[in-house]
C-alpha cells in the first residue's frame, strides 16, 4: 500500500502557489505557475485604466486595476506599445501591492501581497527620462481562483508626446544615407528658417524608418507618403502644437479633402520635438508599415508631400502651403528629391489674373477717369475713342478673369479653403455684375445719372481692391519663401495708388484753373509718363517668375 502511494505521488506534477505575490518567475510570460488549466479565453471582467492618457519623459501615471468581480492575485507590467520591451518603474501606494524585480530592474512590475479578494488596486508608473521612448501599454494578469485566470489584459495605449529637447536637423547626409525632400530645393533647415524639410533613413527591409520633419508653421507641418501627387489616401505624420501650444507628433490617414483621420502613433519611438523661433521640429523612429488606399507596405516608392497650416486646440486646420515631389522616392535608396513645379494650369491662372487686374484693368480704369479729354470729338461707331478703349480693355479683363476662374476650379475640383478662393469668387461675381450695370445705365443727361456713376465707380474700386488682395494671397500660396515677389507687387500697388492720387489732384486743379497745385500737375504728368514705361516692365517680370516656377 505504501509503495502504491509513493508511485501515485510521483505521477503528480509539482504545483507552485504564491499567495504572497512573489511571482518573479512569471516575468517573461505573466502566466501563473500554479496553473492547473489554461488561461480563460472569454472576455475579461477586469480592466486596466491609466490617467493621464499621454506622457513625456519622467512623467508619472496613475494605473488602476479593477473589475466587476473580486480578484485574488494580479501581476502588472508596462511595455512599449506593440512590443515586448518592458519600460519604466512602479511605485505602490498601499500594502495590497508590492514591487517586483523583473529582467534585473527593480520595481519594473507589481503584484499582490495577499490572496484576499480585491475589487480595485491603484499604483503609480513613472516613465524613464532617457532612451528610445514611445507609446506605452499596461498588461496584466488577473487571478480569480486557482484555475480561473486571465492573461494579457491590456490598457489603451498611452501616447508619448515627446520631450522638448531641440533636435539638430540638417541636410547633411542627404542622398548619401537618407532620402531628403525640401522646399526650396536643397535648403538647409539649420541656416534657413524658411526651409520646409523632411528626411527618411530607412532600413533595407523598410521595417524601420528614422524620420525628420522641420518647417515654419503657425500650427503644424505635416509630411505624407502617397501613391500619386494628389492629396487623399496618404499616410501622414504631423509635427504640430497641442492644446497648450507645446510640440507634439501625430499620425493620420488622409481620406481626401476632409480633415485627416488621426490614428494611434502605433510602433513609433525615440520621439523628439521642439519649437524654436516659430520653426517646428520633430524627429522619430517608426516601425509602422506605410499604408495607402491601394497597398500596405507592398513597395518602397512613394510621392513625398509637405504641408503646413494653422491649428486650433491641437487640431489641424486647412493647410495654407503644400509641396509635392516631382517623382516618387525610393525610401531604401538615399537620394534628393525635387519639389513639383506648379502645374501649367495653375501658372496660367496666376498669369491671367495678373494681366487682368494689374495691366488691362488698371489701364482701362485710368483711361475712363483721366483721359476722356484725349481725342475729344474723334469718334468711331458713334462713340468716343476713350470709351471704346475703356470697354475693350475692361472686356479683356473680364474675359481673362473668367478663364482664370474656370480653369483653376476645373483643376482643383474642390474648395481649397483659405482667403484666396473667397477673394477670387468675389472678384468673379462683381466682374460679371459690372457690365450688366453698365448696360442698364441711363443717358448722360438723365437726372439720376449720378447713381450709376457712383455705383459703377464703387464696384470698380471694390473689384480692384479684392483683386489685389487675391493676387497677394495667391503669391503667398506659391511658396514665395524669400518674399521678393510680394515686395515687388507691394511696390507696384503703392506706385499705382500714388499715380491715382496725383492724377486726381491734377484733374481737380485743372478744373479750378488753379496755379496753386502746379507742383501737383507737374508731378502727376511725370508719374503718368514714367509709369507707362515701368508698369509693363514690372508686370512682365512678375509674370515671368510665376511662369518660371
Amino acid at each position: 500500500m505504501m509503495l502504491l502511494y509513493i508511485l501515485l505521488s510521483a505521477c503528480v506534477g509539482t504545483v507552485h502557489m504564491y499567495p504572497n505575490g512573489l511571482v518573479t518567475d512569471a516575468c517573461l510570460d505573466m502566466v501563473p505557475s500554479h496553473r492547473s488549466s489554461s488561461a480563460q479565453t472569454s472576455s475579461s471582467p477586469y480592466t486596466i485604466t491609466a490617467t493621464p492618457t499621454s506622457f513625456n519623459g519622467g512623467d508619472e501615471i496613475t494605473v488602476t486595476l479593477s473589475g466587476s468581480v473580486n480578484f485574488k492575485g494580479f501581476m502588472l507590467q508596462a511595455y512599449k506599445a506593440g512590443m515586448n520591451t518592458p519600460i519604466g518603474t512602479f511605485t505602490v501606494t498601499n500594502n495590497q501591492a508590492q514591487g517586483l524585480t523583473c529582467f534585473g530592474v527593480a520595481n519594473s512590475a507589481v503584484s499582490h501581497t495577499t490572496a484576499g479578494g480585491k475589487s480595485s488596486i491603484q499604483v503609480k508608473w513613472k516613465a524613464p527620462t532617457s532612451g528610445q521612448l514611445s507609446n506605452v501599454e499596461f498588461r496584466g494578469t488577473f487571478v480569480q481562483a486557482l484555475s480561473t485566470f486571465w492573461v494579457g489584459v491590456k490598457s489603451s495605449a498611452i501616447t508619448y508626446t515627446g520631450t522638448s529637447t531641440p533636435v539638430p536637423t540638417s541636410n547633411s547626409g542627404c542622398g548619401v544615407s537618407k532620402v531628403c525632400f525640401s522646399q526650396p530645393d536643397n535648403c538647409d533647415p539649420i541656416t534657413n528658417t524658411a526651409c520646409y524639410f523632411m528626411s527618411v533613413q530607412s532600413s533595407s527591409s523598410q521595417s524601420e524608418m528614422q524620420v525628420q520633419i522641420v518647417g515654419p508653421g503657425s500650427g503644424y507641418v505635416a509630411i505624407g507618403f502617397s501613391d500619386d501627387q494628389s492629396m487623399g489616401n496618404d499616410d501622414i505624420y504631423i509635427c504640430g502644437k497641442d492644446t497648450n501650444g507645446k510640440p507634439q507628433l501625430q499620425r493620420a490617414f488622409s481620406t481626401g479633402t476632409r480633415a485627416p483621420n488621426i490614428l494611434s502613433l502605433g510602433n513609433v519611438s525615440d520621439i523628439k520635438t521642439a519649437i524654436t523661433n516659430g520653426v517646428l521640429n520633430c524627429s522619430f523612429t517608426s516601425r509602422n508599415a506605410i499604408s495607402t488606399a491601394s497597398r500596405a507596405a507592398s513597395g518602397s516608392q512613394y510621392y513625398l508631400m509637405i504641408a503646413s497650416g494653422p491649428s486650433s486646440q491641437g487640431s489641424i486646420q486647412v493647410h495654407t502651403t503644400t509641396f509635392v515631389s516631382q517623382t516618387k522616392a525610393d525610401l531604401v535608396n538615399p537620394t534628393v528629391i525635387g519639389s513639383e513645379a506648379f502645374p501649367a494650369i495653375v501658372k496660367a491662372h496666376g498669369a491671367l489674373m495678373l494681366i487682368a487686374w494689374m495691366t488691362t484693368g488698371s489701364v482701362g480704369m485710368l483711361i475712363a477717369r483721366y483721359l476722356k479729354a484725349v481725342g475729344k470729338g474723334s469718334c468711331c461707331c458713334g462713340k468716343d475713342f476713350w470709351f471704346l478703349a475703356h470697354v475693350m480693355l475692361m472686356s479683356l479683363s473680364i474675359i481673362a478673369t473668367s478663364i482664370a476662374f474656370i480653369i483653376i476650379f476645373s483643376f482643383a475640383q474642390d474648395w481649397a479653403g483659405g482667403a484666396h478662393p473667397v477673394l477670387g469668387c468675389l472678384v468673379m461675381i462683381l466682374s460679371l455684375i459690372q457690365p450688366i450695370v453698365a448696360a442698364l445705365r441711363c443717358d448722360p443727361q438723365h437726372e439720376r445719372r449720378f447713381i450709376f456713376n457712383w455705383a459703377h465707380s464703387f464696384i470698380a474700386l471694390a473689384i480692384k481692391g479684392l483683386a489685389v488682395a487675391a493676387i497677394f494671397t495667391g503669391l503667398a500660396l506659391i511658396g514665395d519663401t524669400q518674399g521678393w515677389m510680394l515686395g515687388v507687387m507691394g511696390g507696384f500697388v503703392a506706385w499705382e495708388a500714388l499715380l491715382y492720387i496725383f492724377q486726381d489732384l491734377h484733374m481737380r486743379a485743372t478744373k479750378k484753373d488753379s496755379t496753386i497745385c502746379c507742383f501737383c500737375m507737374v508731378s502727376g504728368n511725370f508719374i503718368y509718363k514714367f509709369s507707362k514705361i515701368h508698369i509693363t516692365v514690372i508686370i512682365k517680370s512678375v509674370i515671368f517668375h510665376v511662369l518660371k516656377r
